[in-house]
């Protein structure tokens, strides 16, 4: 059974760093697609940054352009989100999923929620002003 365990969320300043990280078990991760999402309540899931599989293409929520950087271990299984020059808005919890997804992928494509198989239970990050 696929299992993704997030880690590394914590209260930071702005301006501050995080590093998060999302380890999957219960399966091979290195052709799918790995994303990570944020929550606050009230409202929608929202995507954040992306990875596919083989092609290690990255995409990025305008939001969070040239601040996050999204990277994968494949020989551990593990997905990274670094987060630099964090706001107060970019406090929610931070959930990492996965997927298989064929074709061409576009931002479009990978940042949809109902593409995505499996979720993390997530993990939370609090930026104060």
């Amino acid at each position: 059974q696929v299992q993704l365990v997030e880690s590394g969320g914590g209260l930071v300043q702005a301006g501050g760093s995080l590093r998060l990280s999302c380890a999957a078990s219960g399966g091979t991760f290195t052709s799918y697609t790995m994303g990570w999402f944020r929550q606050t309540p009230g409202k929608e899931r929202e995507f954040v940054a992306a990875n596919s599989g083989s092609e290690g293409n990255t995409f990025y929520a305008d939001s969070v352009k040239g601040r996050f950087t999204i990277s994968r271990d494949n020989a551990k299984n593990t997905v990274y989100l670094q987060m630099n020059n964090l706001k107060p808005e970019d406090t929610a919890v931070y959930l990492c999923a996965t997927t298989h997804l064929v074709g061409l992928l576009t931002t479009e494509v990978v940042s949809r929620t109902t593409n995505y198989y499996y979720w993390g239970q997530g993990t939370q990050v609090t930026v104060s002003s």
